[in-house]
């Protein structure tokens, strides 16, 4: 977030959505961040204009689009968002652990945390950080193997997945592998991409 551009435009108004916490509302949690010595650039030093909405459950009309979000299963509050246009939905959850745990999935996936937000949707960016083996030692921290990232969506029906959330430690040949190996694993009936930096994605409805 301190690198986000729009930030630093005076000329800009940026509008945050996110969670309170239990002790702190989303402003003062941004403050904490927004502040040496964690980052060298205070929140109330951005020249942007700058409007913070406080909320764990939205839903708002924003220009042509309409976008909800839900609390989901991750240490500390943390929102999935659902955006609707004209031409198709999205759901973007960076910070997801539905199965926290479990060997697979609950049979009723109304239970199944983020599944409101996804179900249905054009395209799923979602969570997908480490590999089966690499999950077992990290269960709770809050994030998905890309496994279960794989049939969370299955689980949703979504047209199309942008698995990401790359772990820092992987390196572009072990993404590919492990892409490759869930994939052949899983013979998803729908695509799934690994998400990149500086990638524009068409949403189309499915």
């Amino acid at each position: 977030l301190g690198f986000f551009a729009a930030l630093y435009n005076p000329e800009m108004e940026v509008h945050l959505w996110g969670p309170a916490s239990i002790r702190h509302d989303l402003k003062t949690r941004l403050q904490r961040y927004l502040s040496p010595p964690l980052f060298p650039v205070h929140m109330r030093d951005l020249p942007c204009k700058l409007v913070i909405h406080d909320g764990s459950q939205i839903d708002e009309e924003i220009g042509e689009f309409k976008v909800q979000s839900l609390m989901i299963c991750h240490p500390g509050p943390t929102v999935g968002f659902r955006i609707s246009g004209a031409d198709g939905t999205v759901a973007y959850m960076p910070d997801h652990e539905p199965i926290l745990g479990a060997a697979k999935f609950l049979p009723q996936r109304g239970w199944i945390s983020g599944m409101e937000t996804a179900l249905g949707v054009d395209l799923l960016i979602h969570d997908a950080q480490y590999s089966d083996e690499e999950y077992l030692g990290r269960i709770g921290w809050g994030h998905s193997s890309m496994a279960q990232a794989l049939e969370f969506a299955r689980i949703a029906e979504v047209g199309k997945l942008a698995a990401f959330h790359h772990d820092p430690t992987h390196r572009d040949d072990e993404l590919d592998r492990m892409f490759h190996d869930v994939i052949a694993a899983a013979s998803p009936t729908f695509p799934v991409i690994p998400a990149k930096e500086g990638e524009v994605l068409t949403v189309k409805r499915h």
